[in-house]
């Protein structure tokens, strides 16, 4: 809609006028309010070098806008009391129609203006953001006082913007004129005495007797009693359809001198104000703080600051003050005489320094130190201090009644009624929205206490742990409930504060409490514990800290299982020094005399490579992907759970879950400053989340064709940069600007499915790993392909297709490193020559490696359960980090090089610390394992990850026989006791037998041999094979005596009697089938449903069902050689 002619010829008329005299900036700060002028419109102006240029090009914008800007400039020059000017422009003053009036609300027409002025309704703040949400909620409550009078009221904590939103809400055309065309009253309150509200009611009737015939005028009342007589019959009788607006009111007997029977709309800070007046009562509940948009664009209007051009300290600041318009006004317009200050407040907001954080405004505090105080002053002394006790309370933790009925020792019904206060005054808040009331305090509440009480803060922490141990004297309490769940996260916390450092080792020293508060919490609480507080805990005992830590560290895996296993024999596995161990065989001890059975582990030296941290992220989800923050502290992993969780890399504590995926996630990163995290998906779609809010930021999704396999950020900020991977046929790697809502480039090259792609630490290229058996080198400025190194040229000719699984660079960006079939390879990419060959077992493929960003290491996780860490530069491998119970897909290490992440199909993520991990000297030993025990000895057999065959002394893990490495896997073992022979059974058919002296190739048996078994009477072996049929030779010969059939599946286990005449096999068929004499089987048993298995050591002594049975699970863990007894 043009501007009216009439307007814009005065607006021509008086042009010069205006030019000489107004400051543009200040009347743009209006106009941008209003929405009239857009800050880019507001910048051109400010291009201009003088005063009266800027002047003359506002006045030319607007001769080009509509009939709001140029009320919104009249008023502007009203409020910047330009009133001779104003008047200029008064007398052709447009009219703007209801239907527009309705659209463009938030710009109050004159007669509006006029209107509130009249009423003293305060003038919109310099600086104004819109809350539309709670607007209207105010104005649709308003607007059901047209019918009845009734009382509305608007209520929040201090510095909410409550008086500002009632403001807001009758600055509108419509509502004045429907339900108030008597017009809008305002009085300010405040904290007052009789002879103040006296003085008020006072001020008002004159204001409106004065707007009435002059005949109308009386005296002043001189008593309360006549005052509220004289308002009733002025607004009853003079003003009847008008609104009296009562602004900040503490005290219901205040109220009640309004109590006349008119329409009010009040704000406080206590709810049930309105409970002690009669008539119709409404609500608006006004949310303590602003979203951080709306805090950004208050600090951006302050600061003549595009959004996007504010510092990082302006979302600091926001998040520290959780959008609080007053604190964010007061820094803004602090901000705005010394715009070089954002880090100076940000620190004083952060050591709640409110003192320091003071400006003049019309606010009725000029800091928020002032406006708390105000509304503990108003609370009962005795209440007064059972709210101090707040103070110890975390930020964003909320308690529930029972812990403060501890704490206080008051009855819970007791406890409700003053917390309800609480809550009532603004000074509490509370969620009901489980099952049971909890309730917290705001930031700046929490931060005003702290800074009030900062004497007293020790011995508040300490009433807090006394009134537990008085409570709780019998012992912790077990049950699930909020208020347990309170205690067990928060009694070492209070102690620490508290100084109490004897009941804190006590506490966390004692393994009672660990498994109390394991089996209820979880293992990741506790191992923060001994994180957060070593310092305290090292005084004591440094070992006995570190031995807890360790135990929970390698077993928290486990105390995450349901059903919650025994923490006892767990903790027996530890060595005999620590005192985890002592207590546990003190209490293990303890209860087998009443007839529990403990086992006790006694080589426990055998055990090395082992991590310094298992997690359990996914519970029941196997894990695609886990990656570090570029700052070390956090790791996020990802897989078929279609979630994304990031947890803290020492303890392994849940800080952020994202569960918002619509399919599989095969990959997870983090960008440099660790602000945000990328997914990709089976689903095709690449997002990119804010890590602390768990938001999607953005989706990609129009483009891949195929499921994305991999995604990295580049290295730094400067030139941010995401990367994607997929099984698209030609348009399968692409990079994405994140401020672009398609890729930035698609680059071209593969014609087969990528799998990987990886930046150079310099950001200069980017690596691609393809099932075409190539790595592709690009450059990142141009997305052109700079060179090609051709893998599969370095491998022998054959059926088998070499595809490159990923790749990595060195430190220096001089190499890359790529993984194909069971080798990693590695290239310099200057000459494309290949500088290194790294061969792993040629039973596995290497699935994943990264080069250490800090040394020459190199990890390597491969499909045998192993992490191999290699010395790149004297190429010799440096550990084998065992631990994993199946494929291992992913490896990382830390920004830093100390530690080392592997993800595996096991649902685990394990943490590795470089220096630590052992050489590769550890006993590996397979599954597939067979035992003698005599008086004096124990013998173990088992085959290695080299598939080798080892024979070992049980208690000293001595070798007394290893053969060579076999050319066919090694299914099973036995040993034989007489004579003292060991055999082995081969993926091919073979069984072989050997003594300690010989060996020899007893038989080729021409199927694949799933089960060994030796008499231990006689000197036969039964051989279950997977098809179907038992054979049984003699030793050590390797004579055929029996040929069995009967089973229509592979035989699964077989078992001599103890004279060594009969034989009793088990099959997948489900079927048992005795054998007299070694002959026709005499019965056939049929019990079961599903294959049958070993009855007597099952899936506990790790023989579960056959290998290979189902995919994905066939491959199961390696065990390290164990010895156990009875306690």
């Amino acid at each position: 809609m043009a501007l009216e002619e009439g307007a814009r010829c005065r607006l021509l008329l008086v042009r010069h006028q205006l030019e000489q005299d107004i400051k543009p900036s200040y009347l743009m700060d209006h106009m941008i309010s209003d929405g009239v002028i857009t800050v880019d419109e507001e910048e051109r102006i400010r291009t201009y070098s003088t005063r009266r240029d800027q002047a003359a090009a506002l006045l030319e914008l607007l001769l080009r806008k509509d009939n709001r800007a140029y009320i919104s400039f009249y008023n502007a020059l009203v409020k910047e009391t330009y009133e001779d000017l104003a008047s200029l422009l008064q007398r052709d003053l447009p009219r703007i129609s209801t239907k527009t009036r309705n659209s463009t609300s938030d710009v109050p027409s004159l007669n509006v203006q006029t209107v509130l002025s009249e009423g003293g309704v305060p003038q919109r703040p310099v600086v104004f953001v819109s809350r539309t949400e709670l607007v209207n909620r105010v104005r649709d409550n308003l607007y059901r006082l047209l019918k009845e009078p009734g009382w509305i009221t608007i209520f929040g904590m201090a510095g909410s913007g409550k008086s500002v939103l009632a403001a807001e809400a009758v600055r509108d055309h419509g509502l004045i004129e429907d339900c108030f065309p008597g017009g809008v009253h305002w009085l300010s309150i405040g904290q007052v005495d009789k002879p103040d509200l006296l003085v008020k009611i006072q001020s008002l009737c004159f204001r409106l007797e004065q707007s009435l015939d002059s005949q109308s005028l009386h005296r002043p009342p001189n008593s309360l009693d006549e005052a509220k007589e004289r308002l009733r019959f002025l607004m009853l009788r003079k003003y009847p359809k008008s609104l009296l607006i009562l602004d900040d009111i503490w005290d219901s007997a205040v109220l009640k001198a309004f109590d006349i029977h008119c329409r009010i709309l009040l704000t406080t800070r206590n709810r049930t104000l309105t409970d002690s007046v009669s008539g119709a009562k409404y609500e608006v509940e006004v949310e303590s703080g602003l979203d951080d948009n709306k805090s950004l664009e208050i600090l951006a209007l302050y600061t003549n600051t595009k959004l996007q051009g504010l510092p990082e300290e302006a979302r600091s600041i926001v998040r520290e003050c959780k959008g609080s318009p007053l604190v964010v006004s007061l820094i803004g317009a602090l901000l705005r005489e010394k715009p070089n200050r954002w880090r100076y407040y940000l620190i004083q907001l952060q050591q709640k320094q409110f003192k320091r954080i003071r400006k003049s405004s019309s606010y009725d505090y000029d800091a928020l130190d002032q406006a708390m105080a105000a509304s503990l002053e108003v609370l009962p002394e005795e209440h007064q201090e059972l709210y101090k006790d707040f103070t110890v309370i975390e930020k964003d933790v909320k308690i529930p009644a029972k812990v403060l009925s501890v704490l206080w020792d008051l009855e819970p019904e007791e406890v409700e009624d003053i917390l309800e206060e609480f809550v009532n005054k603004s000074l509490l808040f509370v969620d009901n929205h489980s099952k049971t009331n909890l309730y917290y305090l705001h930031d700046l509440q929490l931060d005003f206490l702290v800074e009030q009480n900062r004497t007293e803060l020790e011995s508040l922490h300490a009433k807090v742990v006394r009134q537990y141990q008085q409570h709780y004297r019998d012992g912790p309490p077990t049950s699930r409930d909020e208020e347990s769940l309170y205690w067990f996260r928060y009694l070492t916390y209070h102690m620490a504060k508290a100084n109490l450092s004897q009941e804190l080792y006590s506490l966390m020293f004692s393994l009672d409490w660990v498994s109390i508060k394991a089996e209820i919490l979880g293992p990741a609480h506790l191992i923060n514990d001994y994180v957060e507080f070593a310092t305290i805990l090292d005084k004591e005992n440094s070992d006995v800290r570190s031995q807890f830590q360790d135990f929970l560290s390698m077993n928290g895996h486990q105390l995450e299982q349901r059903p919650f296993p025994d923490v006892v024999q767990l903790a027996l596995s530890q060595p005999q020094t620590s005192e985890v161990y002592r207590q546990a065989l003190q209490k293990a001890q303890g209860r087998a005399s009443s007839g529990k059975l403990y086992f006790d582990w006694l080589n426990k030296s055998s055990v090395e490579s082992l991590p310094h941290l298992v997690i359990h992220p996914q519970q029941g989800s196997i894990i695609y992907s886990a990656c570090f923050s570029h700052d070390g502290t956090k790791v996020a992993s990802c897989g078929t759970s279609k979630n994304i969780k990031v947890f803290r890399s020492t303890s392994g504590e849940k800080l952020t879950e994202i569960a918002d995926q619509d399919d599989e996630v095969l990959c997870c990163a983090f960008s440099p400053d660790d602000r945000l995290i990328a997914t990709c998906s089976s689903d095709r779609k690449v997002k990119v989340w804010n890590v602390e809010r768990a938001r999607v930021m953005r989706v990609f999704q129009e483009e891949h064709e195929e499921q994305v396999n991999h995604c990295q950020f580049t290295n730094t900020t400067r030139r941010l940069l995401l990367a994607t991977c997929s099984n698209d046929k030609c348009l399968n790697v692409k990079l994405w600007n994140l401020n672009k809502p398609t890729s930035q480039n698609t680059i071209f090259g593969h014609f087969e499915p990528v799998n990987h792609c990886c930046f150079s630490p310099d950001d200069k290229y980017l690596s691609t790993s393809s099932n075409d058996g190539t790595v592709k080198l690009f450059e990142v400025s141009t997305a052109n392909e700079w060179k090609t190194i051709n893998v599969r040229s370095m491998f022998a000719e054959g059926d088998e297709d070499v595809l490159v699984k990923c790749s990595t660079w060195t430190a220096d960006s001089k190499r890359v490193i790529c993984a194909a079939r069971n080798a990693v390879l590695v290239f310099d990419i200057e000459t494309s020559d290949m500088l290194m060959e790294i061969n792993t077992s040629r039973l596995s493929m290497v699935q994943y490696c990264h080069a250490c960003p800090t040394s020459n290491l190199l990890a390597i996780a491969s499909s045998n359960y192993a992490v191999e860490l290699w010395d790149l530069e004297a190429n010799k491998k440096k550990a084998d980090c065992s631990g994993h119970l199946s494929w291992v897909q992913r490896v990382q290490f830390s920004p830093n090089g100390s530690q080392l992440l592997s993800c595996s199909y096991d649902q685990t993520v394990r943490l590795w610390e470089t220096e630590k991990v052992h050489t590769s000297s550890a006993i590996c030993l397979k599954r597939d394992s067979d035992v003698v025990f005599s008086d004096k000895d124990i013998i173990v057999s088992a085959p290695d990850n080299c598939n080798r065959l080892q024979v070992r002394e049980g208690l000293m893990g001595s070798m007394l026989f290893q053969s060579e490495e076999k050319p066919s896997r090694i299914r099973c073992t036995c040993l034989c006791r007489q004579p003292p022979v060991v055999a082995l059974g081969r993926e091919d058919g073979t069984v072989q037998a050997a003594g300690l002296r010989a060996r020899n190739a007893l038989r080729m048996v021409g199927n694949r041999i799933q089960r060994l078994l030796a008499s231990n009477t006689k000197s036969v072996l039964a051989v279950g094979l997977c098809s179907g049929r038992v054979q049984v030779l003699e030793l050590p010969s390797g004579k055929l005596l029996a040929s069995l059939l009967g089973h229509t599946k592979t035989v699964v286990h077989c078992q001599f009697s103890q004279n060594g005449q009969r034989l009793i096999t088990s099959s997948e068929d489900t079927t048992l089938r005795p054998t007299h004499q070694l002959q026709t089987p005499v019965l056939v048993l049929r019990w079961h449903r599903e294959g049958v298995g070993h009855g007597e050591r099952g899936d506990a002594a790790g023989h579960g069902g056959p290998s290979g049975s189902r995919p994905g699970l066939s491959r199961l863990p390696r065990w390290t050689l164990l010895r156990h007894r009875l306690c």
